[in-house]
């Protein structure tokens, strides 16, 4: 196990500390519109729909016991990347509450760095690059759909409406194009990178 991994894991145990005490203060049951919400982050995110924080510390506990192993890259680089955005999410949430910043108003700035150099170190030099892939093929991915309910909606479409959805769908054909090709460059940038770092 490397020193990286064990710095990351002592992070999220202070993490989970923090967490423990912020939900022990019951700082959202005095805000209502949170009360109403099924869940504190965005399910991209976390699996987990909670209004408790240690429940999102636990999420990612779960995923760092079960990393995908180091040579399995793009998978293993995925994981770390989503562990690190989870942990600078439920910071956030922290830092934003007057509890958090009068408990933290001196070492927070320093605590919030700590938390990033220990995800960076785990990371290498093409962790972006996988970001930006991930985030390309997100984007493939909902536009390939608004192309699918356009071509749903010809059916029952008036001769107005299919000459405005067929505009829209060639349209959303040449941004699909130009968000493929992002793909291939991005794909291609991570294996010059690989083949670097194999050297």
């Amino acid at each position: 196990m490397s020193q990286a991994f064990l710095k990351l894991k002592s992070k999220l145990e202070q993490l989970a500390t923090q967490a423990h005490q912020f939900d022990k203060a019951k700082w959202f049951d005095k805000n209502r519109y949170i009360q109403n919400q099924p869940s504190l982050f965005d399910s991209h995110l976390f699996h987990t729909k909670s209004l408790l924080l240690t429940d999102y510390v636990d999420e990612i506990q779960q995923a760092l016991k079960h990393l995908p192993p180091e040579q399995n890259r793009h998978a293993y680089h995925f994981a770390v990347e989503q562990i690190g955005e989870q942990m600078q999410a439920i910071i956030k949430v922290l830092k934003s509450t007057p509890v958090w910043a009068k408990e933290n108003k001196l070492s927070q700035p320093k605590k919030a760095k700590v938390y990033k150099k220990a995800v960076q170190r785990i990371m290498q030099s093409s962790h972006e690059l996988y970001q930006e892939l991930s985030q390309n093929h997100e984007f493939e991915r909902r536009l390939q759909e608004m192309i699918d309910i356009r071509r749903a909606q010809l059916d029952g479409a008036n001769a107005e409406q299919n000459t405005k959805l067929n505009a829209e769908i060639l349209a959303l054909h040449t941004r699909l194009g130009r968000c493929r090709k992002a793909i291939s460059a991005t794909e291609e940038k991570i294996q010059q990178l690989e083949k670097q770092g194999n050297r």
